[in-house]
């Protein structure tokens, strides 16, 4: 196993898999902004003071921050990629925009350090199983050389060369946004016709119509469960990365821009902290009923990394 291994960044995903991956052996300092989840983490796991002393002299550094701005300022600002080792893989799993990983990685190359951006799918369930989707962007010798860290958080696919593991996050993300919507509005449709929403889920999860998104999400939704999992300011951050994207290639995703709109709209409402299933709240607003996002005690909360 690679090591020592600076992990940065032990939040709702970053922390089960900081967990997972010392399970499998691997010598990890780990450091996150609220020092207590790091600490949480326990199986042996150094907590480090700053991002610059986990990722001092480290064989590898594992990343999984908010976006891609902190992800650059922990890096690049606060030093901890200067204080990496020769050589070291730098592995970013935060969800950052396209070309935000494709600068980083030339820096990165230009330190003399391998770069791999690898996000992932899956929320924290999966994150906990050790049962990710991860889509790594890279060189395939240096994803050779990662394998022992990223499997033990999840399936690993090489999609290409840097950059394009975060452009598949992006196209996941509005996969992910564009299907809550619509399931957001097929259960809004079936409580304001009069039919059972759990009977309806139930009677679609058995024909064309499933969905992992409709089995997770459409349950959530029936039970009001909006605890973040994945928070909507999050889901807003990515499918305004991927219109960058398509701005960038000249194209033009109605759906997308649509999908962002009710996000914009859902944040702005104050449920930027909710998981983004609470998009349905979203939708009770515009149409004048009750249990919007106002409803909520708790709308303005944010989860923390």
């Amino acid at each position: 196993m690679i090591g020592p291994v600076a992990f940065l960044g032990t939040g709702l995903m970053g922390g089960p898999m900081c967990r997972n991956l010392a399970r499998a052996g691997a010598e990890i300092r780990a450091w996150n902004r609220s020092p207590e989840k790091a600490q949480a983490i326990g199986e042996g796991v150094a907590v480090a003071t700053s991002p610059a002393a986990a990722a001092q002299d480290a064989a590898a550094c594992i990343v999984m921050l908010s976006d891609g701005p902190t992800c650059r300022k922990i890096l690049i600002d606060d030093g901890a990629a200067a204080a990496l080792a020769p050589g070291a893989l730098l592995i970013v799993m935060s969800s950052i925009g396209h070309q935000e990983a494709v600068d980083l990685a030339a820096e990165a190359s230009g330190m003399g350090l391998r770069w791999i951006d690898a996000p992932v799918s899956g929320g924290t369930p999966a994150a906990a199983a050790g049962t990710l989707s991860i889509m790594a962007g890279g060189r395939a010798d240096d994803l050779d050389a990662a394998a022992p860290l990223l499997t033990p958080m999840g399936n690993v696919v090489h999609i290409g060369p840097a950059g394009t593991g975060a452009l598949t996050k992006l196209i996941n993300q509005i996969t992910v946004a564009s299907t809550i919507a619509t399931v957001a509005e097929a259960m809004l449709l079936a409580e304001q016709g009069g039919a059972d929403p759990r009977k309806v889920r139930e009677a679609l999860m058995g024909g064309f119509a499933a969905s992992r998104i409709l089995d997770l999400h459409g349950q959530r939704m029936i039970e009001g469960d909006f605890e973040p999992g994945g928070p909507a300011r999050y889901q807003l951050k990515d499918t305004r990365a991927a219109r960058d994207v398509a701005k960038s290639l000249g194209l033009d995703l109605p759906v997308l821009d649509l999908v962002d709109g009710l996000f914009d709209d859902l944040v702005a409402q104050g449920g930027g902290g909710l998981d983004h299933a609470a998009l349905l709240l979203e939708l009770r607003r515009r149409n004048g009923l009750a249990q919007g996002v106002e409803a909520l005690s708790g709308g303005a909360a944010t989860a923390q990394d």
